[in-house]
This record gives structure tokens, sequence and C-alpha cells, in this order.
């Protein structure tokens, strides 16, 4: 194929004015008289502000080079100049080699995939084991947002009597955070010898995890007073000098659903209540959004499954190394990478997949 004619490939789903629009609106935000009364999301929203203007910045540029370099083969292909075939060879290898820089960003059309994340994370059935496997779940997402230079803030922790976790709570604060971290909503299976058997059998454990916007304030949810309850306990510490004294955490019981959060880890029972509601207002959000959804597909007959007990990803340590993806059959024999966080080919697989299906 003569190298003027290719062209780099464009997804018909990536909406730039959406971004510009977007970009638009946080400038406006930022121009607030009380915009830094809040700094941590002040911070948040001047960060989501630099890496979108940057991605608007990058596709106007390539777009602009794609007319310049289509005007050059035309004016080649009139003028029937084959000296500049080389020269646009080379061009059109920048544009393709631009384009695959910037293609995930075209698979982020979801209507939440700008938002923060809010991650839970509980331990299943396994006793010790599967608090062990929830804490190693945990840690293996706080690496993939480090990796990904993403912020994480965490909310709650429970921890288990001899090892690991019962439970977490956290939110994940980047580009594309929640777009990026959806994928990792469902149950993860663990087979692997057990460190806490005498005998050395291989054990099965599970670990749930729950991944939602975070909404935050821009959420329309309201929260009667009467509807929540509200109670005030001394935070859990690892002992000495860093056990709490006072009754700092919060936990927040929403009564018509019983939806309960609890937050612990900020410095002050204020900022604990503060960050419990909203992280309530996200859960309520996010139930609102699944109830429409599960009738607008009972509507159309198209009845999904979406329990929790669904396996999305098994991680096998013995008798072989593998880690699947049972949804995108995405696989690979390091363990230990997956583990320490390079979870990024999953996350791409399952976007990729749900391109696909909107297409």
């Amino acid at each position: 194929m003569s190298s003027r004619n290719a062209r780099p490939r464009q997804r018909g789903y990536f909406d730039l004015s959406r971004k510009k629009e977007k970009c638009a609106a946080l400038e406006r935000e930022t121009q607030s008289p009380d915009f830094w009364n809040d700094s941590e999301h002040a911070q948040t929203v001047t960060q989501r502000l630099s890496a979108l203007a940057k991605e608007v910045d990058q596709w106007e540029k390539l777009q602009e080079d794609i007319r310049m370099t289509r005007s050059l083969a035309e004016d080649a292909d009139k003028e029937n100049d084959d000296s500049l075939d080389e020269e646009l060879e080379k061009k059109t290898k920048e544009l393709q080699d631009a384009f695959a820089s910037l293609e995930f960003f075209a698979l982020f059309t979801g209507e939440y995939d700008e938002y923060d994340a809010i991650v839970s994370i509980s331990a299943g059935a396994g006793g010790t084991d599967a608090q062990d496997w929830a804490e190693m779940v945990m840690t293996m997402l706080f690496r993939y947002a480090e990796k990904k230079e993403f912020q994480t803030s965490l909310y709650d922790l429970q921890r288990g009597q001899e090892a690991g976790i019962k439970s977490a709570t956290f939110e994940i604060r980047g580009q594309y955070a929640y777009g990026w971290l959806k994928s990792e909503a469902g149950v993860h299976r663990l087979v692997r010898i057990s460190p806490f058997d005498a005998e050395a059998m291989r054990h099965t454990s599970f670990a749930l995890v729950d991944v939602i916007p975070d909404f935050g304030d821009a959420t329309d949810i309201e929260i009667r007073d009467e509807d929540v309850r509200v109670d005030v306990f001394r935070a859990s510490g690892h002992g000495g000098q860093s056990v709490n004294t006072t009754d700092s955490a919060v936990r927040i019981v929403h009564i018509p659903t019983n939806v309960t959060v609890t937050c612990q880890n900020e410095r002050s029972q204020q900022q604990n209540k503060a960050a419990a509601m909203r992280v309530l207002k996200s859960r309520l959000a996010s139930r609102a959004l699944q109830e429409r959804e599960k009738k607008e597909r009972a509507i159309r007959g198209d009845i999904v499954s979406a329990e929790w007990g669904s396996q999305i990803r098994s991680y096998v340590l013995h008798p072989y190394k593998l880690v699947k993806d049972h949804r995108t059959d995405t696989e690979t024999a390091d363990t230990d990478a997956v583990l320490g966080g390079d979870i990024g080919p999953f996350a791409e697989a399952y976007l990729k997949l749900l391109a696909a299906k909107r297409q």
C-alpha cells in the first residue's frame, strides 16, 4: 500500500468536543472565589484539568498533523512527484505512533469513566486465608495506583485477627481512575498452598472488590437527617503511639437502604464524617443507577446476571502459575508481576471488550 494513502485509524466514538466542554467547565470551577476552601477537592480538580487539557492538546496537534500530511500527499499525487514518498512514509509512521499512544483515551466513553473511584474490598469464604488474600488484592490495587501516579486515601480498614484484612474502603484519584479500575469489580479467586496450614495443603480463597465512581458532592442524591444514624467510636490502631484516644471514627447507617459506611482514617471526627458522607452518597447514587439499568434490561428482555458471586479472575499459584481473566481470556504466567500491581493488560483488555460491545 502506498504510504500516501495510509492513514492512522480513528475511532468514531471519540468525542473531542465533549472533552473541550469538560475542560471549560473545570476551568470555570477553578475561578470560583471559594474554590480553594476545600484544598483536597481543589487539588483534585486542578490535576484533572491539567491532565484533560494535555490530552485535548495532544489530540488537536495530531489532527493538525494529519491534515498537513494529507495535504502534502495530495500535492505529491497531483504533481506525480515520487520524491516525497520517503518523507510521507516517515511522517505516516510518526502519526501512527502518536495515535497509538493516545488511542486508549478513546476507549473511555463510559458516562463516569473520568470520575475518581471508591474501592471496597471484603474477604470471602476461607477464614484467615481469605483475609490474607483480601489484603494481597488491596496491595495489588495500591501498587497499580502508584504505577499510574494516582493518589490514594484509605477511609476504613478492618484487620483480621491472625492476618490480612476483613474489609477495606479507599479512594483512588487520578485521570480516568474509575475508567481504569472498573475492570476490577467482582470476585477474585486465589489458589495456592496455604501459609497458614501446618499440613501445607492447597486452599482456594475469595475476595470481593466493589468499584464505584466517586460522585462526591456532584451527585443530586439528597440524604435527610432523619434517614441516617451516625455512630462515633474510637478508631482502631496497631498499638503504641498510633492508638487514638478520642472517639474520632464515624459510622453512618442509611436507614431506608441499610447501606453502612465507616471512616476512621482521617484526623478528626468531622473529617471522617465528611468522607463517610461522600462515600455514602456515591454508593446510593451507584445503587440508583444499578436499579435503573436493571429495569431497562428487563424492558429490553436482556436479563444479565449482575451477582457479586460472578468470578471475574483467577490467580493460581500452585500447582502452576497463572492469572486468567474469565471475561476477556487475558492471561499471564507472571503472577508476581500481577500481584505487584501490573494489572494494566487486564484493564486494557476489559476496556476493549466494552468498546467492542458498544460498536
